[in-house]
């Protein structure tokens, strides 16, 4: 058994997953997509992990109802772009374009949230691909190619070979946030791991990374709120 259902209002979809690493039982309900996950020690006896489960029913729930609602960008609506609140209005064309403050979209209801997020990527490839080169430059370093995705994992990754991906909703924190995770991962071009050598990388380009680090553990899941695709 890999997935379990507890009874009740509403019912409870658990996934059930052994790890090797796990030393007991442990429940994670995911704040940003609401999926419930049941980690058990690689011996331990399946009929355990459903009974834990069902005495942790009221906490799941207690859980789910606390995770912020999903919003989906629609005319007269709003998203987040480089920190600040954007209206999403009325506009003319195929494409979404930013105008004096607002996004103004063709109105399609259905397009709406893709175009939204089309314009969006378009925006953090610029940005990210601005930010990373110059930490580049300021480092002496080479990149290889940039990609974007979206990942709910993390923000941000790099390769042994200097590719480099982000996450392309970092478009809609605060422009420094954004440079903070380009520094992070161009500063593993010298220190592909996070020991206080790779951390002074970071500030000798980035001094101000504590803060955004704090941002985004306080704010990140913010940006995943919104859904752009069913």
């Amino acid at each position: 058994m890999d997935r379990l259902l507890l009874p009740g209002e509403p019912q409870l979809e658990v996934t059930l997953r052994r790890s090797a690493q796990a030393k007991r039982l442990s429940l994670r309900v995911s704040r940003l997509d609401g999926r419930v996950t049941l980690t058990m020690p690689k011996r331990a006896k399946e009929r355990e992990a459903i009974a834990f489960a069902y005495e942790k029913a009221d906490w799941i729930r207690g859980h789910l109802v606390a995770r912020p609602e999903n919003l989906v960008p629609q005319i007269g609506g709003w998203v987040w772009f480089r920190g600040a609140k954007i209206p999403i209005v009325e506009g003319r064309g195929r494409a979404a374009k930013f105008v004096e403050g607002a996004i103004y979209v063709p109105i399609e209801v259905q397009k709406v949230p893709i175009r939204v997020a089309s314009f969006l990527k378009l925006a953090a490839r610029v940005d990210l691909t601005e930010a990373s080169e110059g930490f580049a430059y300021d480092l002496g370093v080479s990149l290889g190619r940039i990609s974007l995705r979206d990942t709910r994992s993390r923000w941000g990754s790099c390769a042994h070979d200097g590719k480099l991906m982000y996450s392309w909703r970092l478009v809609m924190a605060p422009p420094y946030v954004l440079r903070y995770v380009a520094a992070h991962e161009v500063a593993h071009r010298l220190e592909m791991n996070h020991s206080a050598d790779f951390w002074a990388v970071v500030q000798r380009i980035f001094p101000n990374h504590k803060e955004a680090r704090n941002w985004l553990r306080v704010h990140g899941e913010e940006l995943h709120q919104f859904r752009f695709t069913d």
